[in-house]
Parts: structure tokens; sequence; C-alpha cells
């Protein structure tokens, strides 16, 4: 029904950056939240960043002040704009879309398939 094709990931030095992108295609109608969550090797899976259809923010403390999270919806696309990066946001990062489907009832949350940020010198 929905597909979410991330790009952008790869290898980074501390103190650069990455631009992620998910593009999300099917049967959608409408798209409500979009966002990116990471999990770190042997952590559990976190909130990044999520942003409405109205373009209001929330980003984890972690991030805060080095992330950017913007949306096209024209696109129906989510980016993720990640500056001054640390080792330790090495993690793969994955995409969510919460959005309403053709013959589904109410909101349904899609996931990419994650893409792998390594930050390393």
């Amino acid at each position: 029904q929905v597909q979410l094709v991330e790009s952008g990931g790869g290898l980074v030095q501390p103190g650069g950056s990455l631009t992620l992108s998910c593009a999300a295609s099917g049967s959608i109608l409408s798209i409500n939240a979009m966002g990116w969550y990471r999990q770190a090797p042997g952590k559990q899976r976190e909130l990044v960043t999520t942003i409405t259809a109205g373009g209001n923010t929330n980003y984890a403390d972690a991030v805060k002040g080095r992330f950017t999270i913007s949306r096209d919806n024209a696109k129906r696309t989510v980016y993720l704009q990640m500056n001054s990066l640390k080792p330790e946001d090495t993690a793969v990062y994955y995409c969510t879309v919460r959005a309403w489907v053709e013959s589904t009832i109410g909101l349904t949350d899609y996931w990419g398939q994650g893409t792998q940020v390594t930050v390393s010198s």
C-alpha cells in the first residue's frame, strides 16, 4: 500500500554533515505526521524528530540545534539535515509516515527500511 524509500546515509567524519531523504509512494490519500527514528547497536529504537502536516517540529534533546527536519508535501518527501555529527549519532535511521491510505480506516504508521549513518574518523 505505502512504500518509503530512504537515501542519503553513509560514513562521515565527526563534525561533518549528512542529509537523509525519505520519499513516500503508494495508495496515499493524505500524509499527517512524518518523522525519523534511529537505532544504535544494542540499543532500543528512539525518536529523533517529527514534523506535523502544519510544519510543527519536535526534536530529541540529543539532536536539538544540530538536526533539522523538513518536508515537501508535493513530493511526499521528508528530509533530515544533520550537522555537527558526533560518533554517538551512529545508528540506522528510519523514516516514518502517518497517513490516510485507500481502503484503510483511520491513520496508519509506515516505516522505511532504514539507512545506516556512521560517524567516525
